[in-house]
Order: C-alpha cells, then sequence, then structure tokens
C-alpha cells in the first residue's frame, strides 16, 4: 500500500499533497473529498488503493482495481470566477503529462481530461465544482492513472482503448513517486492560475503534446453530432474547431465530447 512517508520523500510542494489522507478501499476519492473538503486545507490529497463506485467524465465507471492504480482526488480552493473553473482540468493533464516525461514515459493529451500513451488512455480526470453557499465554492479534482495493471485486468471493451504505464514500461510503476511528480507539476502550474489567472504554461504543453490538433473530429453535444477540423487551442484552454460548413467555433471544455474519427480518441 502506498504510504505517506514514501509519498513526502519525493514532495517538493507547499500545499498540495502536504495533507494525506490514504484509504485501502472507497466507493470514490471525489466523494470522500467533497465531505471533507469545506474543514480540510487546500491541497489536501484523499488516495484510496481501491474505488469501488468510480466514476469519469459523463457519468461513465473507472475501473479502479486495488492496488495496480493511482486513483486520488485533490481538494482545491481557488476562488475565481466559476467559469474559470474549468481550467483546472487542463492544469491536471499537463501535470500528469510532465509527470510521466520526468520517468521516461511519452505521452500525449487528449482534450480536456484524458492523458493518451501509444494510442491508449491512460489516465483521466474529473473535475467537479461544489457550492459551499452563494458566494464560495471548492473545486475537487479527481485523476486516475493506469499504473500497475497487467493487459488481464483490462476488460475486453477496454483492451484497445485502454493500457497501463506497466505495460508500456515493461516494469512495475513506483506508485509514490508518481503520484509526488503529478503533485510536484500540478501547483507549479496551479499557483500562477489561482495567484493570476495565468494558464500559459500549461497552454503551452496542451497545444505541443495534443493527440487532437489538425485532426478530424465529432463533436457530440445536447445529442447532436457535427463533423470538423480542429485548428488550435486558444490562451482560455478553448479548442477551437472549424466545421464542415465553414464555421469556427470555440469548444468549452464540459459541454462536449470530442471524438477523433480514428482509434483511441474514437472514444
Amino acid at each position: 500500500m502506498i504510504n505517506k512517508m514514501d509519498i513526502e520523500k519525493h514532495l517538493t510542494t507547499d500545499f498540495v499533497g502536504r495533507n494525506i489522507e490514504c484509504h485501502e478501499s472507497i466507493e470514490s476519492t471525489n466523494i470522500r473529498a467533497k465531505e471533507v473538503a469545506m474543514l480540510a486545507d487546500e491541497g489536501t490529497v484523499i488516495i484510496a488503493e481501491e474505488q469501488t463506485m468510480g466514476r469519469g467524465r459523463l457519468g461513465r465507471s473507472w475501473m479502479s482495481p486495488k492496488g495496480k492504480g493511482l486513483w486520488f482526488s485533490i481538494i482545491l480552493k481557488p476562488y475565481l470566477d466559476p467559469g474559470k473553473i474549468s481550467k483546472i482540468t487542463l492544469i491536471g493533464a499537463a501535470a500528469v503529462h510532465k509527470a510521466l516525461k520526468e520517468l521516461g514515459i511519452t505521452s500525449h493529451i487528449k482534450w480536456p481530461n484524458d492523458v493518451v500513451v501509444e494510442g491508449k488512455k491512460v489516465c483521466g480526470i474529473l473535475t467537479e465544482m461544489v457550492l459551499q453557499d452563494e458566494n464560495s465554492y471548492y473545486v475537487i479534482m479527481g485523476i486516475g492513472i493506469n499504473a500497475n495493471l497487467d493487459k488481464g485486468d483490462f476488460h475486453d471493451e477496454l483492451k484497445d482503448k485502454a493500457t497501463s504505464l506497466k505495460i508500456i514500461k515493461g516494469a512495475e510503476i513506483d506508485r509514490s513517486r508518481l503520484l509526488a511528480c503529478v503533485l510536484n507539476n500540478f501547483e507549479k502550474l496551479y499557483i500562477p492560475f489561482k495567484e493570476k489567472e495565468d494558464i500559459s504554461e500549461t497552454i503551452k504543453i496542451s497545444r505541443e503534446n495534443s493527440i487532437l490538433l489538425n485532426r478530424e473530429v465529432r463533436i457530440i453535444k445536447d445529442n447532436v453530432e457535427r463533423t470538423g477540423r480542429t485548428i488550435d487551442l486558444d490562451q482560455e484552454g478553448r479548442l477551437i474547431v472549424e466545421f464542415e460548413n465553414g464555421k469556427i467555433e470555440a469548444i468549452l471544455s464540459g459541454e462536449v465530447s470530442v471524438r477523433g474519427m480514428e482509434g483511441y480518441v474514437d472514444n
């Protein structure tokens, strides 16, 4: 089991991950984070060896086998316009990308919330905003990373779409070190956003390592599907898409599903 001392050996943060709550088995780290968020310090991390009700984006279930991955949530209190909170998902994806790079793994970001290695998903992010009252809120960012899953751990419908870092590397991943790397990189990218609303470095990382840019995609919103081509990621973190009718739109994180025409990004 991951323990706090092993994580702390690798941490360089000021506040993210300095308070960690570890669980052997839990319904969902996001659910637990919501329960304690009001009284918890910002940057508190809830981590579990196993989730029995793990969730991904759009209500999809998230497979979280015991001792095989990194399943954790970070409690955040940015006190910014709630309309800007979707950007935190991009910060999380960029932080995971940078952490994997430190471990010698090349990855790409599937806007807005997935990290992909060799064309298959290894990480998903679910960011939720919870209102305390009319004037205040907190943010829970859940991250799931397929660290040490074996091929046999994936359901048949996922075998061609998902992979693990262990499968990629051919060796066990030190989950404590990986978690610390993610938290270290997240804090570096999050502080400029919280203090100055600056996500320029996050946008740079996301743009340079995108799996979607300059590709044909399907945009699905309110059960209406449109086809277009991605052009860019703007400085607000919106995906710029030129549709078949020639109209160019900025797509906001969280309001659509973006699906590529082939391979993993079809899903």
